[in-house]
């Protein structure tokens, strides 16, 4: 099969198409022929192992998995053992183990508890949204969101911001966002309730405050941001924050149990699946993509994500059918 293949650490040069070993699937698992695949900050943060330390978990001289890609979305070509909601043919969408060999590739090979049916009428770049969704997922449930809640966005036009907008609504918040001018009538579209261009105006003087406030991209900060948070609302971020301060903080929130600052868990992503596709087909989530290249255009996908300037999703279109690329 051909993949995105990568055997060292450093610029998007280092991609190479290649041939590889088509995968099989062990029990638990099904294969799905790729047709539509993600590139995005985490990948970008693993092509170039930083922050540094990150190597203890990626791979010390190298990486220790080969093909990136978390999103999926595809036909199941064959199922292992165990194995009893899929069948080959099936349309099926979700993510694939950080640890393993990923969805840059023709064919992937993913756990039965990673991968739901696509909703139906659905197109496979619609619904390579999972990696983003699942941290803003794992944020909302961190901070107990609830019906009646005010929650700010900081960074609300990327995977992550514009998947939080979403799901924040459909859990009935109301939502702030935060974004540069030419994404506001986006947000607007997703649902937010009150929008606030940080290029014209200081976010974090807007005179409100709020029950929860949320850095989706890592460039805020809680010291800047807390004057937004009523007495007792809280900072989450997506990221560990200017020098990783968002860690510190949070550990010592915990160890103070003033619960100010808290950082998402992501856990487990069984089950998530599932409840993505019920809020996509009742119309309270769907994908934004900004740009679409082929697998072997995959390299200028890398390099056009670290710019820092993509909104909503990149995706790879893998199957030769699929590959209405921009």
């Amino acid at each position: 099969m051909k993949a995105a293949v990568i055997t060292r650490y450093g610029s998007p040069d280092v991609l190479k198409i290649l041939d590889a070993p088509k995968p099989t699937p062990a029990a638990g698992e099904v294969l799905i022929r790729v047709h539509a695949a993600t590139v995005n900050r985490t990948d970008c943060g693993e092509l170039r192992a930083h922050p540094f330390f990150m190597r203890f978990s990626y791979g010390l001289r190298r990486p220790k998995r080969t093909i990136f890609g978390l999103d999926v979305a595809g036909e199941v070509e064959a199922v292992g053992a165990r194995v009893l909601s899929f069948k080959p043919g099936d349309r099926v969408f979700g993510m694939c183990p950080s640890r393993s060999n990923g969805a840059q590739a023709e064919y992937a090979s993913v756990p039965e508890g990673a991968v739901a049916a696509m909703p139906a009428g659905a197109r496979f770049d619609e619904v390579v949204v999972c990696e983003g969704a699942f941290y803003a997922h794992a944020v909302l449930k961190k901070i107990h969101l609830k019906p009646g809640d005010t929650i700010l966005i900081y960074g609300a036009s990327g995977a992550i911001g514009t998947a939080m907008v979403q799901l924040a609504k459909a859990s009935g918040a109301a939502v702030t966002a935060v974004v540069a001018t030419r994404h506001l009538e986006l947000v607007k579209s997703l649902g937010a309730d009150r929008v606030v261009d940080y290029t014209s105006e200081d976010f974090t003087r807007i005179g409100e405050t709020f029950d929860f406030v949320v850095d989706a991209v890592g460039k805020a900060s809680f010291f800047r941001c807390r004057k937004l948070l009523k007495p007792d609302g809280v900072f989450s971020a997506t990221d560990l924050g200017p020098w990783g301060q968002n860690v510190v903080l949070a550990i010592w929130s915990w160890i103070t149990q003033s619960n100010r600052v808290v950082l998402p868990a992501p856990g487990r992503i069984n089950g998530f699946m599932g409840l993505l596709k019920s809020r996509m087909e009742a119309g309270q989530f769907r994908a934004i993509i900004d740009r679409k290249y082929s697998l072997a255009a995959i390299a200028d996908a890398y390099r056009y994500v670290e710019t820092g300037q993509k909104v909503g999703i990149v995706v790879i279109c893998v199957a030769a059918a699929d590959e209405s690329a921009t």
